[in-house]
């Protein structure tokens, strides 16, 4: 006997090291969650690819063993969704076959760059120095983890003639594509990655602007009415909101993904944005929680901070009206709800960040046979050895063990509010201890890093107008107390952790996959928000600590943290200075001592 409460939706979610599905029932219940490992290659510090093929096999293997492992006969499921990496992805326009990104343009099966690619430092610095005013809706400045400058790489180094023949997808609209044969493309992508401004914005006709792309040398990618990126919207292209009808599945894919060629498909999201849907409509049952200015509905979503965490952690935040952020993405319209619009912060790195204190550190093999010894978790054991050395030291908190320790942890760029590839890490307090303890008060210093850097996002957007009172938290990361604790009390916000903690994301686009399956005959299907309010689970909140002295700690650290950031960038400008000659170097180094 097939499940109860169909029908059933399946989502599918790439992210930076799998890719993975999982099929919900008509509740929103999940029922069965598959992933499957995918290639990275990096062949050169700072360059990192992937496989278009590879990432689409792996697919196809997670939605089967879905399908299989839930008992769902695949007649019964209705929509999919997809959501992926914002990667970018190089195909031949003449037979869809990859195209290889280099630095070894033989290699066809390494058609992807990767997000965290950083190989195009220069094109990027190109790009912004135009001060173009699309640049405005990209937080003043276009960032290298973004697609154009990749594109305007490729063009600087491909082998002859072959940047002619390509075409060009964000990750997500490549599985849309492969899945449909249709070249629909989605606002998510557009918008938020490769410089589109949405008809009507600022004067804008046709979303794509010929006077940028042809500013940075790309005219190849305006020629045809931008056929190579999609094309324009009702001309020669369409663009989609999350979930919006997209089609049904091609004979060759429903085939491929063990689905019906009726199943509909959803018009994708960047995998973060998934991670938006399938966490801000949590219903919160605690007593202590306060609800957000009494609003209800959609509204109460503006007061809500998205952070999903894995890699790296984005910062989602929803407005009805455009606001401007310095150096945040965004604002974006259109690419959730239509006539909403989106900002996009983020850091850089914080799983990897956690994952290089940990690894990189002497007492790191001795750390983890101690914690296999106990029959834990490398985390769980250093949250238990930090809380043994409170006691020991009686201290009124943890935080307390790193008070004159200071760490910053840039390590790969600040991608907001700084917004500098340039970024990177510093630490006062090293001493010769290299022992588990040493360890333990390391990654205690990268988790409260984290929890600061998030406060210094969430200034920098209700600085701007923006309401955020709260932060839904998705991904492993959840299930570490002492982040949870520590982003609360950092940031002086209830952090709410979702039903589903590491399916948060895949579980947003198996959200679209049932937007996608509710289309009438005109192909107008049910509000996004709507769909998440009925599906969406119950939520739990961690709370920051009501110590006072631990407050004013915080309070301290906070300021620390943000003049380790300012000075970093004032000893870069003085060497800079120094380098280049100048003969103010002394005044600014005078300027720096008196700061």
């Amino acid at each position: 006997m097939s499940p109860a409460n169909g029908p059933f939706y399946v989502g599918v979610d790439v992210g930076t090291g799998s890719a993975r599905a999982c099929i919900i029932d008509s509740t929103g219940e999940i029922l069965a969650v598959a992933a499957k490992d995918i290639q990275r290659w990096n062949p050169k510090p700072d360059f990192y690819n992937q496989s278009s093929d590879d990432i689409w096999d792996a697919c196809c293997y997670s939605v089967r063993k879905v399908l299989a492992d839930s008992g769902v006969p695949k007649s019964q499921v209705k929509g999919i969704g997809f959501d992926a990496t914002c990667s970018l992805v190089v195909l031949n326009e003449s037979d869809d076959s990859p195209v290889a990104v280099g630095p070894d343009f033989s290699d066809a099966n390494q058609n992807i760059v990767l997000w965290m690619d950083h190989r195009c430092p220069d094109e990027t610095e190109i790009i912004n120095a135009t001060n173009h005013n699309l640049l405005r809706y990209v937080g003043g400045a276009m960032s290298i983890e973004m697609e154009v400058p990749k594109v305007k790489w490729l063009k600087n180094h491909m082998p002859e003639n072959e940047f002619s023949k390509c075409k060009f997808y964000d990750l997500v609209d490549f599985l849309t594509h492969r899945a449909t044969k249709k070249e629909t493309r989605s606002f998510c992508s557009v918008v938020c990655k490769q410089g589109y401004v949405p008809v009507g914005v600022d004067g804008c006709m046709k979303g794509w602007s010929a006077d940028f792309f042809n500013s940075i040398d790309l005219p190849e990618l305006v020629e045809d009415d931008f056929r190579r990126v999609g094309g324009v919207l009702g001309v020669n292209g369409t663009i989609l909101s999350a979930g919006e009808y997209l089609g049904t599945l091609c004979t060759e894919a429903a085939e491929s993904l063990g689905l019906d060629p009726s199943t509909a498909v959803g018009s994708g999201v960047i995998d973060c944005y998934s991670g938006w849907i399938g966490t801000v409509a949590a219903k919160i049952t605690d007593s202590k929680w306060i609800d957000e200015s009494g609003d209800t509905g959609l509204d109460v979503a503006v007061h809500r901070l998205s952070a999903v965490a894995g890699t790296s952690t984005c910062h989602l935040a929803i407005t009805r009206d455009p606001v401007f952020v310095p150096g945040v993405w965004g604002p974006y319209r259109d690419v959730l709800l239509p006539g909403y619009w989106m900002a996009e912060g983020g850091q850089s790195a914080t799983g990897q960040l956690l994952a290089h204190i940990l690894t990189s550190h002497p007492a790191h093999t001795e750390a983890k046979k101690l914690a296999d010894a106990q029959g834990k978790s490398i985390f769980v054991f250093l949250n238990d050895r930090l809380e043994q050395l409170r006691v020991d030291q009686s201290l009124p908190s943890i935080e307390h063990l790193i008070r004159h320790f200071y760490f910053y942890g840039d390590l790969h760029g600040n991608r907001s509010p700084i917004a500098s590839d340039k970024m990177k890490g510093a630490v006062v307090g090293l001493s010769f201890d290299i022992t588990v303890d040493a360890l333990a008060l390391s990654y205690l210093a990268a988790v409260e890093f984290i929890g600061l850097q998030t406060r210094h996002i969430i200034h920098a957007l209700n600085d701007a107008g923006h309401s955020i009172t709260s932060i839904f938290l998705s991904g492993g990361q959840c299930r570490n107390p002492v982040l949870t604790s520590l982003m609360a009390s950092c940031t002086g916000m209830p952090v709410v952790i979702p039903k589903y903690i590491d399916a948060a994301v895949v579980f947003g686009s198996a959200i679209l996959g049932a937007k996608a399956a509710s289309a009438d005959e005109k192909g107008y299907t049910t509000s996004l928000w709507d769909i998440m309010a009925q599906m969406s689970g119950s939520g739990r909140v961690v709370y920051p600590t009501e110590s006072a002295e631990e407050k004013r700690l915080i309070e301290a650290k906070y300021l620390i943290f943000l003049d380790l950031a300012k000075r970093q960038q004032q000893y870069r400008s003085l060497v800079d200075t120094v380098l280049d000659g100048d003969a103010q170097a002394i005044d600014l180094a005078e300027k720096i001592g008196q700061a």
